[in-house]
């Protein structure tokens, strides 16, 4: 494939046609204070071992059907490193028997700094990684004890030098911003270090409060929280610098060099196909939508009895759809096509204001955000614009 601007928008068209696979893997050290995902807190005890889930999950693949060849497979948390390369090379094993694998595909994992080795890297290779995201977060040691992270600085810059060793195509980091243990000055010096690392992707994220979080239960109780205003401030300097240094932004949160994105972010983004496994997972094919159960006895019953292990199936109308692909679409630097949907929305008030204002622009037939940290407000208004129209259409 030509190697193009990770914002171009050929690229994001290409992308909507990519299949790919997501694999939750639940297991944490411990559950981070921020955390409200689906996943499996081994500080207080799990009845669940590594090795039953990854039966689970594979034979949780074996009952998706008529999907791929699979262009991007992903493993997310969680702490996908919490398994062994042997054990995720068994479920990349039952990914390619049950859909098969392109010649290119992206084989991605996201990685915790303190369980990095050059064993576990090697071994990761072997079974045809070709991307890491290794979760930095910060590199103030303040922030990460914040945070709730175990790892030190040291850790992060060993497991980055240590991918390179190994051969790692593509290696990138995530970041969080705006904790209110990290100043200014501390957010700028994580900027710089990740600089200097050996980088081709970064992704940063701005620290949200979750509802039943140890987070949330703090601020309830009279500790500080995020400031929106001080989140949108580092991240236009992150952006600002990130830049200078070659990382292109192709998503809100995503930026990398040319020949680096995130195959399984940029599809997923740019609506395209995947289906998803394991605890808590949500999948989508055109047209239905599904998402598995998030208790870890519930999942694993249903896989003993033959079942999918669904919470939840939902099945979209061609509106339905248009209108997810406008929401995700949204996100990208590339934009969306500019459907009837997205045409809609552009002509209504809410969007010829964004457009008055620049937030908002059209051009050769795509509609996107300019301002990054708005793309949530114009979501909601895009949203709520083709809900009424959801409506009408129910009352004709």
């Amino acid at each position: 494939m030509p190697e193009y601007r990770p914002d171009s928008p050929v690229l994001a068209d290409i992308a909507s046609h990519w299949k790919s696979a997501y694999v939750h893997v639940p297991f944490c050290r411990r559950r981070c204070p921020y955390c409200d995902f689906a996943i499996v807190d081994e500080s207080i005890g799990s009845s669940l071992s590594h090795a039953e889930y990854v039966d689970a999950l594979v034979a949780e693949i074996a009952m998706e059907t008529d999907f791929g060849p699979l262009d991007a497979i992903n493993f997310g948390g969680g702490t996908p490193s919490r398994l062994t390369p042997e054990q995720l090379g068994i479920v990349i094993a039952a990914l390619r028997d049950q859909f098969g694998l392109n010649d290119d595909a992206e084989l991605s994992l996201e990685v915790n700094p303190e369980d990095w080795s050059e064993e576990f890297g090697s071994g990761l290779v072997d079974v045809g990684f070709t991307r890491v995201s290794i979760g930095a977060q910060s590199f103030d040691q303040d922030v990460l004890q914040a945070l709730g992270r175990q790892h030190t600085y040291e850790m992060i810059q060993n497991a980055v030098e240590g991918a390179r060793r190994c051969g790692i195509s593509s290696v990138g980091i995530d970041l969080i911003f705006g904790h209110p243990a990290e100043s200014s000055k501390s957010w700028d010096s994580t900027v710089d270090h990740a600089m200097q690392l050996d980088l081709d992707h970064i992704s940063t994220y701005s620290l949200t409060v979750e509802p039943g979080t140890e987070l949330s239960r703090s601020i309830s109780n009279g500790a500080p929280g995020p400031d929106d205003d001080i989140q949108a401030d580092r991240y236009e300097r992150f952006e600002k610098l990130a830049l200078g240094q070659g990382f292109v932004r192709y998503e809100i949160s995503n930026h990398a060099r040319s020949g680096h994105v995130c195959r399984y972010n940029l599809a997923t983004w740019a609506h395209g196909e995947y289906v998803a496994f394991g605890i808590g997972a949500h999948d989508h094919r055109w047209g239905t939508r599904a998402r598995n159960h998030v208790r870890p006895d519930r999942y694993i019953d249903d896989i003993h009895s033959g079942s999918r292990p669904r919470l939840a199936i939902e099945h979209l109308t061609a509106t339905e759809q248009e209108r997810d692909r406008l929401m995700v679409g949204l996100r990208l630097a590339a934009g969306t096509p500019l459907t009837a949907t997205a045409q809609r929305f552009a002509v209504s008030l809410e969007g010829r204001r964004f457009i008055e204002a620049g937030i908002l622009k059209i051009d050769s037939g795509r509609i996107t955000v300019t301002e990054p940290m708005m793309s949530d407000a114009v979501i909601r208004e895009a949203l709520s614009i083709s809900s009424s129209d959801d409506g009408k259409e129910g009352q004709q």
